[in-house]
């Protein structure tokens, strides 16, 4: 019975060491991705980002693609997961309102993860192209088709809802893609302030809210009250 637990708590304890380890490698890997890209980015790179040994990245990941791939995967399921549990009876402005700001919590938190999918896309997708279009297009469309229900039930202005979509990802991305150029443009040399993602985030709520007729503005609220599903 002792030896059969003590092979739990040591399954255990490697279970969780697994589970650390990986998550630093693939924090890490935002980061060289990041600020490198694909080809540009090595495993030695992430293993130094990582503090760890570079075998532990072929070990929990196999090759440079593999992990790329994975940081790719996590990085549009943290999007997605913030638009996810909508339906057509939910209310437009208060849905609208909490995605925006969902989206610009994770350019201000995870700015690097905008910028790994950015410099995936202008280099022409080639790694993702698959996914963007089949199972990203598939999602757009049952969104969209939910946006176009709220529209036929007088909830909405008239509005293309696919283009309304990649609208509001523009508009919140570019602050963690261009946040070097803003910065600058706002005069802040140390970089954007919580104010100034505040800002932005009403910024576009308005813009949003005004264009598809939906006006009062919500009530704003705080990074802790914002939910990431909806």
């Amino acid at each position: 019975m002792a030896s059969k637990d003590k092979n739990i708590d040591i399954n255990g304890n490697q279970g969780r060491i697994r589970q650390e380890n990986e998550k630093r490698i693939l924090e890490a890997a935002e980061r060289v991705f990041a600020d490198n890209g694909f080809r540009g980015a090595t495993t030695a790179a992430i293993a130094e980002a990582a503090g760890l040994p570079k075998a532990n990245i072929h070990y929990y990941f196999g090759t440079k693609e593999k992990l790329y791939r994975t940081v790719i995967n996590d990085i549009v399921e943290l999007w997605l997961s913030s638009f996810r549990e909508i339906t057509a009876e939910d209310d437009p402005a208060s849905t609208l309102a909490d995605y925006i700001r969902a989206k610009m919590e994770l350019s201000k938190n995870r700015p690097e993860a905008s910028r790994v999918f950015a410099n995936e896309l202008i280099r022409g997708a080639p790694r993702i192209n698959e996914y963007l279009s089949g199972d990203l297009k598939a999602w757009v469309g049952r969104k969209a088709n939910i946006l176009d229900t709220w529209i036929e039930q007088g909830k909405m202005a008239p509005i293309d809802s696919t283009k309304l979509i990649f609208h509001i990802w523009a508009m919140t991305q570019t602050w963690a893609d261009f946040e070097v150029q803003w910065s600058a443009l706002l005069g802040n040399a140390e970089g954007l302030t919580d104010a100034d993602f505040e800002d932005a985030t009403n910024s576009i709520i308005v813009t949003v809210l005004r264009t598809c007729g939906l006006m009062p503005i919500p009530s704003r609220k705080t990074s802790t009250e914002l939910p990431l599903s909806i």
